[in-house]
């Protein structure tokens, strides 16, 4: 039996009893529970009850066919059998919100997981709501500072903007997430770290975001050996708190690691009710699912903002991958980290030249754009000519790109990379690049 106590559900019970808002199980295969009946509504909460009216495990009604009803447990399966009940709660899900979330890590229902109690809510908030009206948003004009050199000075991004961050395995994501949610100039960080493996967690908050960086966030945690729907509800959960605070006037930066986690979660929900798998193994549901929670994220007319980070997991680097297809489609802007970068010990190991800020016209100086459309020339040049400089067969002269970037290359390099303690703000961010080009422009024959 499940030792949980929800607030209220002994009367919601009670009700739908009364009601007979109550059906009763035949089946159990993979991740899903069948049942006959209750009468009840996709996206509704139910819970899971034994023969003795005790608590085996909340779920959510994800399907039905005729008068059987499918459902999904947030909680293990054990102890489930022919027999138990299942009764419909006749609400969706929600999540107590306020201010009271500030500098806490909760779980996917917003309970505490720091040990220490937690206020009561000022109201709640349903988990799912439908993303803004396309003329309901404001449109992106103000840069936001994230902190990071090579992010604020190359790949410039708005307030309200969404993007992706795309890499392998080990070559930096919670790092580079860590830093953000540290020094970026937002009101409140609402971070959701879905699919982690629970050691991971501890080390992120405590290395990566450290106490500075939690007193101004709301963590959500929901670890690789949860249910998948209690990782679905983390990533929507978060939406969620992120939507509260942005609709008080808050401009929040929303970090989600990781998107493919949640995407593979929704995969092994669609499988377990027979959805046709399609490319890779992914059924449907899950590129209908991406939109309706990447879309929730952005400004608003007369309100806060949300600034979405989604880190993607590419296998084997590979960024064809279905996930990372369907989410650089969706976003409005990638930023690549490098492997190869990461392997020199330059961190943060953006690929500059790999990545994209899509509105990065939109909320850049014009002296800005000039100076960063030059280093990128110069970037782009210089790795097409590597191999002859590598070489020695490299003449000065030949290329003036190639050139500003060999005087520049050791001042280029510090300029990139940054210790993860070591927050910058645009203006300073701005004058560093401003000397990275003026180091490129030395008298012709200086290059060592």
């Amino acid at each position: 039996m499940i030792a949980v106590d929800l607030e209220g559900a002994t009367e919601r019970v009670r009700v739908a009893r009364a009601y007979r808002a109550q059906g009763v199980v035949v089946r159990a295969i993979g991740l899903a529970v069948e049942s006959e009946g209750p009468p009840c509504a996709i996206g509704e909460e139910c819970l899971v009850l034994d023969a003795d009216g005790n608590l085996l495990s909340r779920a959510q009604i994800v399907g039905f066919h005729d008068r059987r009803v499918f459902s999904m447990p947030l909680d293990r399966l054990h102890g489930i059998a022919v027999g138990s009940r299942v009764v419909a709660l006749g609400r969706r899900p929600t999540i107590g919100v306020g201010e009271q979330l500030m500098g806490r890590v909760l779980d996917a229902d917003a309970r505490p997981l720091d040990g220490r109690p937690l206020a009561p809510a000022d109201t709640f908030y349903d988990v799912e709501v439908p993303a803004p009206a396309a003329l309901a948003r404001e449109r992106i004009r103000e840069p936001f500072v994230t902190g990071v050199r090579s992010i604020d000075a190359m790949l410039t991004l708005g307030r309200g903007q969404r993007v992706g961050i795309f890499a392998g395995s080990g070559v930096g994501k919670s790092t580079l997430l860590g830093m953000i949610a540290r020094h970026a100039k937002a009101d409140v960080a609402v971070i959701a770290l879905v699919g982690e493996r629970g050691r991971e967690v501890r080390d992120f908050l405590e290395e990566e975001l450290t106490d500075e960086g939690l007193a101004h966030s709301v963590v959500f945690v929901a670890t690789s050996d949860e249910p998948p729907m209690r990782r679905i509800r983390a990533a929507h959960a978060a939406t969620a708190a992120a939507e509260w605070f942005r609709n008080r006037g808050r401009h929040v930066v929303l970090l989600m690691d990781s998107i493919t986690r949640v995407a593979m979660a929704q995969r092994e929900v669609g499988l377990s009710l027979g959805e046709p798998p399609s490319t890779k193994g992914y059924p449907p549901a899950v590129f209908s699912m991406l939109p309706r929670l990447l879309e929730r994220a952005g400004s608003l007319r007369d309100g806060g903002s949300i600034t979405g980070l989604y880190t993607v997991y590419v296998e084997g680097d590979d960024l064809n991958d279905p996930v990372a297809d369907a989410a650089r489609s969706l976003l409005d802007g990638h930023i690549v980290l490098s492997r190869e970068m990461a392997d020199s010990g330059l961190y943060p190991a953006v690929d500059v030249l790999g990545s994209v800020s899509r509105l990065m016209p939109n909320v850049a100086s014009a002296d800005h754009l000039s100076d960063a459309r030059s280093l990128r020339a110069r970037m782009a040049a210089f790795r097409e000519a590597e191999d002859l400089v590598m070489l020695g067969a490299y003449r000065e002269g030949t290329d003036a790109n190639v050139d500003a970037a060999l005087r520049a290359r050791d001042v280029t390099r510090s300029f990139l990379a940054q210790e993860r303690a070591d927050g910058s703000t645009l203006d300073d961010t701005s004058a560093m690049l401003r000397a990275v080009i003026a180091a490129g422009h030395a008298e012709a024959g200086s290059i060592r």
